[in-house]
């Protein structure tokens, strides 16, 4: 039987903002990427460097979002959120996804 999620309007919205807010930043992951794709060998290692900084800078704005309305939940409620939220992340915006459990 499927399982409504509980939190999905939620989430989306919260999303939803992310993305308008840190669009910026989602511009450079996409631009640091590229350049990580397009560097000659010698450069790659730098380059990846640069896209996981701000990967890691991504990951941490969400968490804090995540973390900040699961305070406002009731316990056990909140590891509830918290796990739909990382779930909703790695379909979403999976670059960011991959820490964010550890965060």
């Amino acid at each position: 039987m499927f399982r409504r999620r509980r939190f999905a309007d939620v989430i989306s919205r919260q999303l939803d903002l992310f993305e308008q807010e840190h669009a910026e930043l989602i511009r450079e992951c996409d631009e640091a990427e590229r350049a990580y794709d397009r560097a000659e060998r010698d450069e790659a290692e730098e380059r990846y460097g640069d896209y996981l900084d701000l990967v890691e800078t991504g990951t941490e704005l969400l968490a804090d979002q995540r973390d900040h309305f699961a305070s406002t939940l009731a316990e056990g409620v909140d590891e509830d959120y918290e796990g739909e939220f990382n779930r909703a992340v790695l379909k979403r915006l999976p670059r960011f996804a991959l820490e964010i459990e550890n965060r």
